[in-house]
């Protein structure tokens, strides 16, 4: 395997841990923060000027008042904020602390706005005030998704095939009891026939540290990405449905405190394909077969300390995950991911980001299914969007520099604004450069040139950030092979 650029992943690792910090920059303004620092003394503790406090001076939080949650359970809102009534605080600790609860706030996307602040001041002890705008909850409208990996692929690759599409009925429903719990139910038709339903409560003990997930799933397609050939995907597509699906399982939720959380899942899978795809490629469940059962134990662990997650400006967010997927000698793979988010402002409208991932699986020969790298959901390369790179080992760092060149607020005509949570709606504008390079390790490289080799691309784009964490990035990419191409990336909540 290259050691430059192992090299390269261990110091973008270690560059992106160093970044904890114990302040963040805030806030929310209809889920999207910012931050005015000449005023935020006045707007977290009114009635300041009268105090006239020393650098020792201590205010004690002798109650904490929650508005603005409808829905949600008060005990919701003070489990993310880093203090509680009878806490003693320097003037400076109390704006860190205020401005850390936001930022925990608007991160369950529970929420329009956050605002934490001192309400009553009674010599040095403090009335604090969580105010709150609720966002709305449940979301059932018809579902339209491309089977393709990007849009660019779809448009491109497939002239923008109707065929290509999935459609049906998506429920979204949010905090259905009031405890950030979250239910999903998908019921999908078109080009796969797909049912799934997902629920996850973060917290059913009286200390609010364990939660749980449960989830299952099946469904049937008729297409199957039987192999890979030239660093692009290979399709067998029938009339009739050629892959068959099913999946169920748990995970166990450990949060003891606000940033860190330990999760333990197991879940069983099962696939079946037809004859043609182990002729095709006996090496695709390996040994020729056409049936596969497994099951699917992990551990992962993450670390979240941001101040905006869909679109940071200060902070780090980090995830290992281990996992052990089946038990037999012929379909035996362990798992190791790795990936970090690190994020700086520089001025008050520039934003520093660096990005790494790594992977490893073992033992190195894998049946094809098993091998898919770079280019599948979050894990891929700028640049190489047209592409899939296969392989057991390997990575990327990534580095971007923004800066914030128009925020505009499309205000909501009277009579919706009746009805809303928020009387316009927010747009911020980024422009952007940025680099990535990597590399990924396969023992086999059959007929594909990205394996084995070093992958770098550059870039320019435009980011857009909208109401409930949408963002959209147009992008134009151009990597070390003499490609080039304009790409667009669409992210939220739904």
């Amino acid at each position: 395997m290259c050691k430059k650029v192992l090299l390269i992943l261990t110091i973008g690792l270690f560059y992106s841990l160093s970044s904890i910090h114990a302040q963040f920059a805030l806030s929310p303004a209809d889920s999207i923060p910012s931050v005015d620092s000449f005023t935020r003394i006045k707007n977290y503790l009114p009635g300041f000027d009268t105090i006239q406090p020393t650098s020792s001076t201590s205010f004690l939080i002798s109650s904490l008042v929650v508005k603005g949650n409808k829905k949600t359970k008060s005990t919701i809102l003070l489990r993310e904020v880093p203090f509680r009534a009878g806490m003693h605080f320097s003037l400076a600790e109390l704006i860190d602390l205020f401005q850390r609860g936001e930022q925990q706030l608007m991160n369950t996307t529970l929420f329009h706005t956050a605002r934490i602040y001192a309400s009553k001041f009674e010599g040095n002890c403090l009335e604090v005030t969580i105010e709150v705008a609720e966002r709305w909850y449940l979301f059932p409208f018809p579902f339209f998704s491309l089977v393709d990996r990007n849009f660019n692929q779809w448009l491109v690759e497939h002239n923008a095939s109707l065929q290509r599409v999935n459609y049906g009925l998506k429920l979204l429903y949010n905090n259905p009891t009031g405890h950030n719990d979250r239910m999903r139910l998908w019921l999908i038709n078109g080009y796969t026939k797909e049912v799934s339903l997902s629920y996850e409560k973060p917290y059913f003990d009286r200390k609010m540290q364990w939660g749980y997930r449960v989830a299952v799933r099946t469904g049937k397609g008729r297409e199957v990405n039987y192999n890979t050939e030239e660093d692009k995907q290979l399709f067998l597509r029938y009339p009739d449905f050629v892959r068959w699906f099913s999946s169920a399982g748990t995970e166990l939720i450990y949060r003891p405190k606000l940033y860190a959380r330990h999760s333990f899942g197991f879940y069983y899978y099962q696939e079946r394909v037809t004859d043609t795809v182990a002729q095709l490629n006996p090496d695709y469940f390996g040994s020729a077969k056409k049936v596969i059962r497994f099951p699917d134990l992990f551990y992962q662990f993450s670390y979240v300390k941001m101040d905006y997650l869909p679109y940071p400006s200060k902070g780090l967010a980090t995830r290992i995950k281990v996992s052990k997927l089946g038990l037999t000698p012929s379909f035996n793979l362990w798992q190791l991911h790795w990936k970090t988010v690190a994020a700086w402002p520089v001025g008050l409208k520039n934003i520093f980001t660096a990005e790494s991932y790594a992977g490893l699986k073992l033992p190195f020969h894998q049946p094809y299914i098993n091998r898919r790298f770079l280019g599948y959901k979050d894990i891929f390369m700028r640049g190489f969007e047209y592409n899939v790179v296969d392989g057991v080992a390997g990575g990327y760092v990534r580095a971007q520099f923004a800066r914030e060149i128009a925020r505009i607020n499309v205000v909501l005509p009277g009579f919706i604004r009746k009805r809303a949570t928020v009387n316009a709606i927010p747009f911020r504008l980024f422009a952007k450069v940025y680099s990535n390079a990597g590399y990924v390790y396969s023992p086999t490289t059959l007929n594909n040139q990205l394996q084995n080799r070093f992958l770098q691309a550059s870039g320019i784009g435009i980011d857009l950030l909208s109401l409930y964490d949408l963002t959209i990035r147009i992008e134009y990419s151009f990597n070390n092979l003499g490609q080039n191409g304009l790409f667009l990336h669409r992210t939220s909540n739904f």
